[in-house]
């Protein structure tokens, strides 16, 4: 799909960081400016390993840099002033515990009892929307692998699994209960399909009234759109509402280097045209299904939000359809987010949280994401100058 004319300017640098003071405004600009050079980005993960691993005090440094950025805060409460600094500007907080590949089942339950709190907060704050978790935040990777072969389980891991179920239904419920949408994350191909199964099993029980089970795909894989078709027409023959997250991807190197190491056709779409490709061509499905589709459209890509604020345009839809919510991550993309929430559409931020420590690994995804999509540094950088100059009075 093409698009033939810009609905929302996403180039308004003034609209994009109205939020940030100039103080603020550069230490992004320090912030993106390191992520812009992979061989920084890469020495800077390697020495705050170091750092922990030898226990230097380095938690305060990242606390006021990197982390600051793209976390919400070490809890809940600390998420506070965050939430209303973006309700300020009309856009919505969905709250991530961003926790995972954890191995005991005390830090499992931990965790499913942190996501229902979240849940909570949802409910009785206007501002955040739905909640959002991890299946390999209250699971084991290798047990959910194990369901998703259909290999057979021991008694114990039977009985690992069914602890896993409990806490999946118990997340839904609540959701279900305080009438809170929950999305759940996508994963690595080899346990989706036990995700795949638990989501449509949910959804059945808890989406007659409203889509409060929500599953999320990644567009990357060059199936998505044929199995987000299928567990559409699922759901109109059980008579349930669909919702859903669409986002491009997160394990492509992993998912082709397996594939090779295990002899089978990769799942992961040949390049990234493709993947564009797939992702715009669903946007287009949604909206010619609007009526029977709650979807969310998680994207740092300023062609594929600019085509749904067409199409929402040239179908002559609300900009706040309640069936319709556009969604970036903290910390980035602030000229989309705010642009759009500028125009009145429906849009969220995925705010994580947690302690400086267990963030790591999520602050590192950011960096190297930052560095490794083409141009994704390098137009927060600019815009960021822009805005820098702008405030300096020079064009």
């Amino acid at each position: 799909m093409l698009l033939t004319h810009n609905v929302v300017d996403f180039n308004n640098s003034e609209i994009a960081f109205r939020n940030k003071s100039n103080a603020e405004l550069q230490q992004a600009h320090l912030l993106f400016k390191v992520m812009n050079n992979a061989g920084l980005v890469k020495m800077g993960k390697h020495l705050v390993n170091l750092a922990f691993a030898i226990r230097f005090p380095v938690k305060r440094i990242l606390r006021k840099t990197i982390y600051q950025h793209f976390v919400g805060g070490m809890s809940i409460e600390d998420c506070t002033k965050t939430i209303e600094r973006l309700a300020a500007r009309n856009v919505g907080t969905i709250l991530d515990f961003a926790v995972e590949g954890e191995e005991r089942d005390e830090l499992f339950d931990a965790t499913c009892a942190e996501v229902i709190r979240t849940i909570e907060v949802a409910h009785d704050n206007k501002n955040v929307p739905f909640s959002a978790f991890k299946i390999t935040g209250i699971g084991r990777f290798d047990l959910l692998a194990k369901v998703s072969e259909k290999a057979p389980l021991t008694e114990e891991e039977s009985a690992e699994y069914k602890r896993v179920y409990g806490r999946v239904e118990s997340i839904f419920k609540r959701g279900y209960e305080l009438g809170v949408p929950v999305l759940i994350d996508a994963e690595h191909t080899w346990i989706q399909p036990v995700l795949d199964d638990l989501v449509l099993e949910m959804m059945e029980k808890y989406n007659k009234e409203a889509a409060i089970v929500q599953n999320t795909y990644q567009m990357y894989r060059h199936d998505s759109i044929h199995r987000l078709k299928e567990h559409h027409g699922i759901a109109l023959e059980k008579g349930v509402k669909f919702g859903l997250k669409i986002v491009r991807g997160a394990y492509m190197e992993i998912e082709r280097a397996r594939a090779v190491e295990m002899g089978y056709p990769s799942p992961i779409q040949p390049d990234k045209p493709a993947t564009d490709h797939d992702f715009n061509e669903i946007i287009g499905y949604f909206i010619d299904h609007i009526d029977t589709i709650h979807f969310m459209v998680a994207t740092h890509n300023e062609e594929s939000s600019q085509l749904l604020a067409r199409l929402i345009d040239e179908r002559d839809l609300p900009h706040n359809h309640p069936h319709i919510y556009f969604s970036q991550l903290y910390g980035m993309s602030d000229h989309i987010t705010f642009n759009l929430a500028d125009k009145g559409y429906n849009v969220v931020k995925y705010v994580p949280y947690g302690e400086v420590k267990t963030m790591m690994p999520y602050l590192f995804r950011r960096a190297e994401e930052n560095t490794s999509v083409k141009g994704q540094s390098s137009r927060e950088l600019k815009l960021i100058e822009k805005e820098i100059g702008r405030r300096k009075g020079r064009k």
